[in-house]
């Protein structure tokens, strides 16, 4: 397989004294998940894949570690962590010093701007593209600016309209930052101040309100109530199909059907618990099963289901959330639901910790269903805060 030709690399090292917490910044919890971690999910949101380096304090090598292979899951093998310097610049360098040799554009992120979404990373990869050019996205400034004097008197009001905010991701040529890197003798405030001074072209690509930097208590007060809007109630709804197996035996809601085919899957086959994970993993965007728990992990052949709730409802919940509610419609020909409806609604329930509610239905002998060639399960869920 061929390595990425882009490569991200989050700066996770600094301190955060002016968050006002003993914990390094990016291992700070919001709304119940480190902030490093809500900055990668973002990078893993992005449509191509790249190289991810997390830049981290050396005291906190193992928990970022940790962090960068549950955000990532099946990608895992894309991420490394390596230790910071003393000072942003240092740490961009160490970053810089663990890229596949086949990258050829790097962005620099920040991991403080956690809430940033993976279309903004989209929008700098492109913009970087083959040319020699920097990329920054920035938004326009909207308050009006003063210059003052060393008295703090106003001396004059700027133009603002030829200011910016800017953000991060920064995207660069490789070759062309890791040589601005090694030319550099001062310290820069970012990325592309660094590359424009060692002679190197920055063009602006539209930025996004929700990349804004947590430095101080008020900015994560600011994310906690970004998340509490947009995540405060959520849904999700996961599709799970299963063949029959003759030589297999059926489990099914979590119970054992006799004298019924089973079904064929790495795990026991359980459709329905399958597609309860998957809808519960869509509502609080953790992800899908095939990313937690890969069928090529031998650690899962033939084991119960349950497992995979247990573990499921564990991310879940660690992530902040309470189930609502979880509703299961199963397609098939067979086994009949009804006679065991109650059974498997009451297993599901105390399994879940919350009501399930499970119907069934045929396909009118259409498609795979209807000709009896397996299970489809459509379960769909309602998570809050």
């Amino acid at each position: 397989m061929s390595k990425p030709a882009v490569a991200v690399i989050v700066v996770a090292a600094g301190s955060g004294a002016r968050l006002g917490h003993a914990e390094s910044k990016a291992f700070v919890d919001l709304r119940g998940v480190p902030i490093l971690e809500r900055a990668l999910n973002g990078v893993f949101d992005a449509v191509g894949p790249a190289q991810v380096v997390v830049v981290a304090p050396k005291a906190k090598l193992a928990a970022a570690k940790a962090i960068a292979a549950r955000s990532a899951g099946a990608a895992s093998g894309s991420v490394t962590v390596v230790a910071g310097g003393d000072t942003r610049q240092a740490s961009v360098a160490a970053g810089l010093a663990a890229l596949d040799p086949a990258v050829r554009i790097v962005l620099v992120h920040d991991a403080a701007r956690a809430l940033t979404p993976g279309a903004l990373f989209d929008r700098v990869i492109s913009a970087v593209g083959d040319g020699e050019v920097g990329v920054v996205p920035g938004l326009p400034v909207s308050d009006t600016i003063k210059r003052i004097d060393r008295s703090e008197r106003v001396v004059a009001t700027v133009d603002r309209r030829d200011l910016v905010h800017v953000q991060t991701p920064q995207g660069f040529p490789r070759d062309a930052l890791v040589a601005a890197y090694a030319a550099a003798t001062e310290e820069y405030t970012d990325d592309a101040a660094l590359f424009q001074d060692a002679g190197g072209a920055v063009s602006i690509v539209t930025g996004e309100a929700r990349a804004f930097k947590i430095t101080t208590p008020w900015d994560l007060r600011r994310a906690e109530n970004v998340l509490g809007v947009s995540a405060g109630i959520r849904t999700g709804v996961g599709v799970d199909v299963h063949a029959y197996d003759d030589s297999a035996p059926l489990w099914l809601g979590g119970v054992y059907w006799p004298d019924e085919p089973g079904l064929v899957g790495h795990s026991d086959g359980d459709a329905v618990i399958h597609a309860i994970c998957d809808a519960l993993l869509s509502a609080a965007g953790l992800g899908d099963m095939g990313s937690r728990f890969g069928t090529t992990d031998p650690r899962f052949a033939g084991a119960k289901s349950e497992v995979f709730l247990r573990e499921t409802l564990a991310l879940v919940t660690g992530a902040g959330y309470t189930v609502g509610n979880v509703a299961v419609q199963v397609i098939g020909e067979h086994p009949r639901l009804s006679p065991r409806r109650s059974e498997v609604e009451t297993l599901l329930t105390a399994l879940v910790g919350a009501p399930v509610s499970v119907s069934a239905t045929t396909s009118d002998g259409l498609g795979f269903t209807g000709r009896g060639e397996g299970v489809a399960a459509i379960a769909t869920t309602l998570l809050t805060r």
